[in-house]
């Protein structure tokens, strides 16, 4: 595979913004990730909170920090996800 195939193949990969929740595991780090959306009959906005196992190569990430996160191949049984940068530090 040339190096452009495999660069292009990445471009198609979910990322999403959370905050880390546990930061107590070596390499990895729980990030929540809220959204609101719709509900189909009634209208009403409701807030859903997902948790992602994230693998933090570096443990930069801190709990309450707000990080980008992106898609990636399984790295164990719940990991599914990496750290791309930290956006925000927690006060």
């Amino acid at each position: 595979m040339t190096e452009t195939s495999s660069q292009a193949d990445r471009g198609n990969r979910k990322r999403v913004i959370g905050i880390v929740s546990s930061a107590k595991m070596d390499k990895t780090r729980v990030v929540a990730v809220t959204e609101l959306y719709r509900h189909p009959k009634y209208g009403k906005f409701i807030k859903r909170t997902q948790k992602f196992h994230v693998h933090d190569e570096t443990n930069s990430a801190k709990e309450g920090d707000k990080v980008l996160i992106i898609e990636t191949r399984p790295l164990s049984a719940t990991k599914r996800w990496r750290l791309m940068q930290v956006l925000e530090r927690a006060v």
